[in-house]
């Protein structure tokens, strides 16, 4: 009797599966389709848009937002791949502005790039120092606590530059706004070399596959032995050395540190949270925050040729996140 009564149960398990599959499938099919869908509108209505200049200064121009993007989606892998409920660094936009004024603070008082790099690099890990030490040892939320540093890092950079625009330029600095290598810019080359190493570093070595452990199964992590809070505190350490080495990128593009980076947060949001549609498993991924950044600047790209207003694509990305918070939670749900 109890083989019978088990029987039917096993049977409407298969075909729930097989229908959370299915509508997976359909997700994912849909983002491609969406992303391709749009290429193809942009490239029949804003001229210019297929051109081979303008396809290489989106690239360029979603350099600094794919960087950070990178650095919070090794957060949302190592504090949990459920985007909703895992950890998140509102912090980084901000961070990144106040790295950008210390290495052009620092450039303009007279300090190399020797001095100046390594201290702009050094101030975002310590960011992200900070965000560690209000996770992991302080046990605050993700969300409250990551927003609170975004608020220090905010105001020492106002502090620093006085809320006003310094100015600095250096040969280093004309070499990655205007350097070019097989026809391909400096920036770009960036983007590409940070993406191949890690592409590498986060989904193929042991360091990368047990952060997706810890992140995915945190007590399983933890007693198979796997030390979960000094993983964490690595992902926000490097995102911040991420929004370290990007303030160089967003330097040499303006030719200076800018207040207002901070305002970078929501398309970098945008991208990580979006990124995961683009994977099989809908978890945050190199290579789906890759692609997310490249739709955002691409979408952004075809607004500014048609002329329509670029507060349209605030909107657009606020809604992005709210679609993408949605589907996700749908299909874990299936």
């Amino acid at each position: 009797m109890s083989v019978a009564a088990d029987m039917p149960e096993a049977g409407t398990t298969r075909p729930a599966r097989q229908r959370a599959d299915w509508s997976k499938l359909a997700i994912r099919l849909g983002a491609f389709g969406a992303f391709a869908g749009i290429m193809v509108y942009f490239a029949l209505t804003a001229r210019g848009f297929t051109s081979p200049y303008n396809l290489t200064n989106v690239v360029e121009q979603s350099t600094v937002l794919g960087l950070l993007a990178f650095g919070m989606t090794v957060v949302f892998i190592g504090t949990g791949t459920d985007v909703q409920k895992g950890g998140i660094d509102l912090s980084i936009a901000a961070n990144a502005g106040l790295c950008a004024a210390v290495y052009a603070v620092l450039l303009k008082s007279g300090y190399g790039n020797a001095v100046a790099i390594p201290a702009a690099v050094a101030t975002g890990m310590a960011v992200g120092f900070l965000n560690g030490i209000a996770v992991v040892w302080l046990k605050i939320m993700p969300l409250l606590g990551t927003l609170a540093v975004m608020n220090i890092a905010a105001g020492l950079e106002l502090t620093l530059t006085q809320n006003t625009v310094v100015s600095v330029n250096s040969p280093l600095l004309g070499t990655l706004a205007f350097g070019r290598f097989l026809g391909i810019s400096a920036l770009a080359w960036c983007f590409i070399v940070v993406s191949v190493l890690l592409v590498w570093a986060i989904h193929y070595s042991r360091t990368g596959l047990r952060l997706y452990a810890v992140g995915g199964h945190h007590e399983a992590a933890r007693a198979a032995g796997l030390c979960t809070g000094l993983y964490v505190f690595g992902a926000y350490i490097f995102s911040g050395l991420m929004a370290g080495a990007t303030s160089i990128l967003i330097v040499a593009r303006l030719s200076s540190s800018t207040p207002g980076t901070g305002l970078m947060l929501l398309p970098i949001l945008a991208a990580a949270l979006l990124g995961t549609v683009f994977s099989r498993r809908f978890i945050p991924t190199i290579g789906g925050t890759l692609l997310a950044a490249l739709f955002i600047g691409f979408l952004a790209n075809g607004f500014q040729l048609l002329g329509i207003s670029s507060y349209w694509v605030s909107g657009v990305q606020g809604a992005l996140i709210l679609l993408v918070v949605a589907v996700t939670s749908f299909a874990k749900k299936s």
